[in-house]
């Protein structure tokens, strides 16, 4: 066979070669979630080993109920040691924008950071007051105009960027924070849903697959929050996260860190 019908023969089964495999290789998708920690399995998660669905849930709530609480002016203080910058001592690192910024420039004005409500206060209508509304498992700083265009918006994929948005995206009835946090706004609101249940007279917190929740005690949307928990694993500043607020300040775990592929679990 000549030199030049060999080339040609080569380069269409290379061609067809590269389309079979496009069309058999599936999609890629998410490492599903696995334990990050089992340091306390064997004491404060004892209890809810080997458990699924509505027993995990209630064994988790159970565990992780008692709980110091802050006052809300307490939150300030605390917010500069949890999310302390790690490149930065001086520095909080704020959440939805990814920016760093000193912590002396927490308050309500132009350029200063405050305390975001990761479950929408108006979700519950919990406001401030010791519990919920200052619980830092999901309170986190933000600056103040990325604060104010989240709102009290659900999560979900898509929409538009913003000024300072370090990725974010909003849209009429939902938000969708960085890529880089997307793990960790879906364990702080699942951890809502597990430490909430209505039995210490604060409301039963619960995701839902909607958006547009508004002033119900829901919050969604429940399987892409599942999905950005299977995308996003808990890294060192979560898992630090949770380590300090559990030996300095209220003496629970977010046990979705500890164990993210209890999410799949439950729900």
């Amino acid at each position: 066979m000549p030199a030049a019908r060999i080339r040609s023969w080569k380069s269409v089964a290379l061609a067809t070669s590269a389309v079979l495999v496009g069309l058999v290789l599936p999609a890629a998708t998410a490492t599903p979630a696995s334990a990050t920690t089992t340091a306390y399995d064997s004491t404060y998660y004892k209890n809810a080993i080997g458990k699924t669905g509505t027993s995990l849930k209630s064994s988790l709530h159970t565990i992780i109920s008692p709980q110091t609480k802050l006052s809300y002016s307490a939150v300030w203080e605390a917010l500069k040691v949890t999310d302390q910058d790690p490149n930065n001592s001086n520095n909080v690192k704020l959440l939805y924008s990814g920016i760093s910024r000193s912590k002396t420039l927490n308050g309500g004005n132009s350029g200063n950071w405050n305390r975001e409500h990761v479950w929408a206060q108006s979700h519950g209508d919990f406001g401030t007051s010791a519990g919920p509304g200052t619980d830092l498992h999901h309170l986190r700083p933000e600056d103040v105009t990325v604060n104010a265009i989240r709102g009290n918006l659900d999560f979900d994929n898509g929409g538009s960027s913003f000024t300072n948005s370090g990725g974010s995206l909003y849209d009429s009835n939902s938000f969708e924070p960085r890529d880089a946090v997307k793990g960790d706004v879906a364990r702080m609101i699942l951890y809502m849903a597990v430490r909430y249940e209505g039995d210490d007279g604060w409301p039963n917190l619960e995701p839902n697959d909607s958006v547009n929740n508004g002033g119900t005690s829901y919050h969604g949307r429940l399987s892409v929050l599942k999905a950005w928990n299977d995308e996003d694993p808990p890294d060192s500043f979560e898992e630090r996260r949770n380590q300090v607020i559990y030996d300095t300040y209220q003496k629970n775990r977010n046990p979705f860190i500890d164990h993210p592929e209890w999410v799949e679990a439950i729900w």
